[in-house]
């Protein structure tokens, strides 16, 4: 990677210390991608990144490790680091359930964050770091995940965080923000907040999307436009979200619902044979009684029917009653259906596949990109923390150098997304919006706002607007407005120049 021969070709011309932080850099470039999970206390932060790991490993219950920032990584060996304030390290076995234990035996006063390694193919590729929930009225916890995010304000003097503390999460390269039904004005600010903290200083959609979570807990009639839907409950959870997204953007990618119980219970084999027998028995019972039953948890585990308190009680637990009627249901419509298809209605409908989906196309589809925006944040912070003039100079003209290459112009497109974004360049809105959607998608019909169309039309496109933003840079746009249009007018030529080469 061009940013890591950088970093190779600069260490014998600055200091040690320097020195030392760009093979930091090299390092983080070759590894996977950093995900920081955030939101508020009780958002189901933990819940959802158990669904997306794929197995029940981060405690959902209020205990102390939830006061924890816990950095989920692959590793050969499955194991638990405690890594304390000092740098020293202990290491702890998993519950016999295959989750962090509640308690830790330690003194979590003196305890930086945990390091979770496990063989899991997800985080081959993606390292995922849950945060303690914001707004808990435990300080100590909010300051440490402030500290490990490196937004907490450092004392006079000091720039930087401890080894231990920046290399536990300040690098990492995004975020997934977790809402549920009501977006408050310290949700935005917190995310914000958590999205500068990130090692990409990229403080808007190239590095953050948001998720509605609990999506199964809004009532249709709350929202304008559910009532009526095939799927009521899905139906408003989309346009909530359609709306939070309207709220939380620039500064998040889009905002998609997700039932993260569901998931987390279909995807980590929580759901098991045994539930989808009972659900299997629940389903004989008639249409009226049924639907009494789904009125309320209350009333679904004291009703009196052949299926066990106790049973009912575990699949409230795994699926809330969302889940539990939409399970019913896929077996009246197919009464042979198996344990494994049920579980797979199950995650269907949770909607985790889509926001896969969209953590793939904006995160890793993307990850070198980001990466690289990351790394040349990082060597510029490093050369400017030197004090050291010449050094300084070095180190831009380099990076100079390397933008100006056509593969590294990408770096250039996320620097002039991030400038519009925060308001550092004002732009009018339709334009605005265009640097966004064009810096923002991994693909070159949605960065031409152009789905599914012909290669020869987008080709068509891309040159049109290339000319046109040329023009613009020329005539009519301020100096800082213009080295904006000059960036987009090269990126869309540079889509041209690609949709050409690669005709027939």
């Amino acid at each position: 990677m061009s940013v890591a021969n950088l970093c190779h070709r600069l260490q014998p011309q600055v200091s040690a210390p320097t020195a030392t932080g760009f093979a930091e850099v090299v390092r983080r470039l070759g590894a996977p991608l950093q995900v920081a999970v955030a939101g508020r206390i009780k958002s189901g932060k933990s819940t959802l990144v158990n669904a997306l790991i794929g197995r029940r490993v981060a405690p959902t219950d209020v205990g102390e490790c939830t006061r924890l920032v816990t950095r989920f990584q692959y590793g050969t060996v499955d194991r638990i680091e405690v890594v304390f304030t000092g740098g020293r390290k202990q290491v702890l076995p998993f519950a016999p359930d295959g989750s962090i234990p509640a308690e830790l035996g330690v003194d979590i006063a003196e305890v930086s964050h945990l390091e979770a390694y496990l063989t899991s193919a997800v985080l081959q590729r993606m390292t995922v770091i849950d945060t303690p929930g914001l707004g808990s009225l435990d300080a100590a916890s909010v300051s440490r995940t402030q500290e490990l995010l490196g937004a907490a304000k450092q004392d006079e003097g000091s720039n930087e965080l401890d080894d231990t503390s920046r290399n536990a999460v300040a690098g990492a390269e995004a975020v997934l923000y977790v809402v549920t039904q009501g977006v408050r004005a310290d949700d935005q600010q917190a995310l914000a907040a958590f999205t500068a903290a990130t090692a990409s200083r990229e403080a808007g959609p190239v590095n953050a999307i948001a998720v509605l979570n609990k999506a199964d807990t809004i009532a249709p009639e709350s929202v304008q436009g559910a009532e009526n839907s095939e799927t009521p409950v899905w139906k408003a959870a989309e346009l909530l979200a359609e709306k939070q997204a309207a709220l939380l953007k620039p500064r998040v990618a889009d905002v998609l619902p997700v039932m993260g119980l569901i998931a987390e219970s279909a995807e980590s084999g929580q759901f098991t044979s045994a539930d989808a027998e009972a659900l299997r028995k629940l389903s004989t019972l008639d249409e009226a009684t049924l639907e009494t039953m789904l009125v309320a948890a209350d009333i679904f585990t004291s009703w009196d029917c052949a299926v066990p308190t106790g049973t009912r009680l575990r699949l409230l637990e795994k699926l809330d009653l969302y889940g539990i009627r939409c399970a019913i249901g896929a077996i009246q419509a197919d009464p042979a259906i198996t344990a494994g298809a049920l579980r797979r209605v199950l995650l269907e409908s949770s909607g985790l596949a889509a926001v896969r989906a969209r953590l793939d196309v904006v995160f890793a589809a993307r990850a070198d990109g980001i990466k690289a925006a990351a790394a040349l944040a990082s060597v510029t912070a490093l050369a400017h923390a030197s004090g050291n003039p010449a050094e300084r100079q070095r180190v831009h003209d380099a990076i100079e150098v390397l933008l100006a290459k056509p593969e590294a112009h990408q770096l250039r497109v996320l620097e002039a997304l991030t400038l519009v974004v925060a308001g550092a360049v004002d732009m009018p809105e339709d334009l605005a919006a265009e640097v966004l959607r064009v810096g923002s998608n991994a693909e070159i019909d949605a960065q031409l706002g152009s789905p599914g169309a012909s290669r020869a039309e987008l080709a068509s496109q891309a040159l049109e607007r290339a000319g046109w933003w040329r023009s613009f840079a020329s005539f009519g746009a301020t100096p800082a407005q213009s080295r904006v249009a000059h960036v987009v007018h090269r990126a869309y030529f540079l889509i041209w120049q690609q949709l050409r080469e690669n005709r027939g």
